[in-house]
């Protein structure tokens, strides 16, 4: 049981971050922001993957005047992504957004924070403060010696205490850095100093395997010690691709629950059948599959009968031939190259099954 950090709760949008509330799984947008249809379409993929909290780049006046547009056809909480130009910041929130990515310290003084603070004030509109260990101030570069842990949070408490000073607690924080072991120590630090929600990142981590890795490290670690609120995962790669393995991860620590769960065996000598091939058509099969389900491929007769029986739907592979199980009983056996096509046709009558269940409970209740 992971005992999760306290920390204040923020509303963005029709979602609750932090004080106890579900974390959160985030991506941003890849496409242009003046580019509605394009950003649409991505940010309507990113919703049927289970993202939470989307976040679109807001480099230009256009890009900013287009939130609206955007915002009124998404289902999901939107957050503007702004840098240097407060006049962005004041533009998005007249355009609806529900939450805004802005360093306090880097739109030129406090007088502008002030004019972004007293619009944000009226709708509670949260500002994340986020610090990325690439673009830290030159002065704490100097201090440090380049970047590092130390610079990070006190680079985060400067904008905070800007915020504060402003009387604007409604903010969460990230401290992020491509090398994991540096936001980890950042990231502990800055918990122990202040309660506002923590959104947890690897920044440029990479393509979808050293970068599923490194993220995992990264916020897994700090996930077991109940730090963190809301998460993203950094990948070169489709953005759903960041939130499928941002709910695996989650879901790995107990910490989500629902969506599809897939196992498979690794393979050994006893296989009898092609299980690597095997697993990847399977999860291949129903990597879309956004419904609470617990699928699982084994190779042999030792484990893969019992672990395809804790599965809702499973197949245990023997020489040439597979078992498919059912909440623990063998349904059906079939030839190997006809495995996928019967898990398909399996899942499908559960699903249904299921929801008939559930329909036909409510109406007697």
């Amino acid at each position: 049981m992971i005992n999760r950090r306290k920390s204040r709760q923020l509303q963005v949008g029709n979602v609750k971050v932090g004080g106890g509330a579900p974390i959160t799984v985030q991506s941003m947008t890849k496409t242009d922001t003046r580019d509605v249809q394009a950003t649409l379409l991505e940010i309507w993929s990113l919703e049927a993957a289970g993202c939470d909290i989307v976040r679109c780049a807001v480099p230009v006046r256009e890009a900013a005047e287009k939130l609206g547009e955007i915002k009124r056809q998404i289902r999901i909480p939107l957050v503007a992504d702004i840098h240097f130009n407060y006049k962005l910041a004041l533009i998005a929130l007249d355009q609806g957004v529900d939450g805004l990515r802005l360093n306090p310290g880097n739109i030129g003084g406090k007088k502008f924070v002030m004019e972004v603070v007293t619009l944000a004030k009226d709708r509670k509109i949260p500002i994340r403060i986020g610090v990325n260990a690439g673009s830290l101030e030159k002065d704490l570069l100097e201090k440090y010696n380049g970047p590092t842990s130390q610079g990070m949070v006190e680079s985060a408490l400067r904008h905070i205490h800007i915020l504060e000073e402003c009387n604007y607690p409604e903010m969460k924080v990230s401290l992020k850095a491509s090398d994991p072991l540096m936001m980890i120590e950042a990231y502990r630090a800055l918990a122990e100093q202040v309660d506002y929600p923590l959104h947890l990142g690897v920044t440029e981590a990479g393509t979808p395997g050293v970068g599923t890795i490194k993220s995992a490290v990264g916020l897994g670690a700090l996930l077991s010690e109940g730090i963190g609120d809301t998460i993203r995962v950094s990948l070169s790669a489709d953005p759903t691709e960041e939130v499928r393995v941002g709910i695996d991860i989650l879901k790995s620590l107990g910490l989500r629950k629902g969506g599809l769960t897939f196992v498979s065996c690794p393979s050994c000598g006893r296989a009898d059948v092609d299980l690597v091939k095997l697993a990847k058509q399977v999860e291949d099969e129903f990597k879309t599959l956004n419904e609470e389900i617990h699928i699982a491929v084994m190779g042999c007769e030792v484990n893969g009968p019992g672990e395809a029986r804790a599965a809702d739907i499973g197949v245990a592979g023997g020489r040439g031939i597979g078992l498919i199980f059912k909440n623990g009983e063998v349904i059906r056996k079939v030839p190997e190259k006809d495995i996928v096509t019967a898990m398909r046709e399996e899942v499908d009558k559960y699903l249904l099954e299921r929801k008939a269940a559930k329909e036909a409970a409510g109406a007697s209740a």
